[in-house]
């Protein structure tokens, strides 16, 4: 039992220090990518709820991405939105954008 036990306690610890370095990930890259074009940054995040952003980063983002690549205001940002980065990024974007949505009750911190 005690080995059962330690076992879970384990996977647990593992699994939401995981989800926690994701949603870190996410802020980095929407620092680094979006705030240029989105500068209200938090005030943005917080437009959509959790359901909304679910449906924009279905599919690793391809809403998303499709949203960017027909706007031509956002010409500066097609290049990293046709790239692989982007699909990889998606997944931590997306946890990013879910933990700060309008009805999470969360607030990213400012830097």
């Amino acid at each position: 039992m005690n080995k059962f036990f330690l076992f879970l306690v384990s996977v647990m610890f593992l699994t939401l220090g995981n989800s926690n370095a994701a949603v870190y990930k996410g802020q980095k890259v929407f620092v680094k990518k979006c705030v240029e074009c989105h500068e209200s940054g938090q005030s943005f995040i917080a437009t959509k709820k959790i359901r909304e952003w679910k449906k924009f980063m279905k599919k690793r983002g391809e809403a998303l991405a499709e949203i960017h690549l027909k706007d031509e205001n956002a010409k500066k940002s097609w290049s990293y939105f046709e790239s692989r980065k982007y699909t990889k990024d998606s997944r931590d974007l997306e946890q990013f954008l879910e933990e700060y949505a309008k009805d999470s009750g969360n607030v990213p911190a400012c830097n």
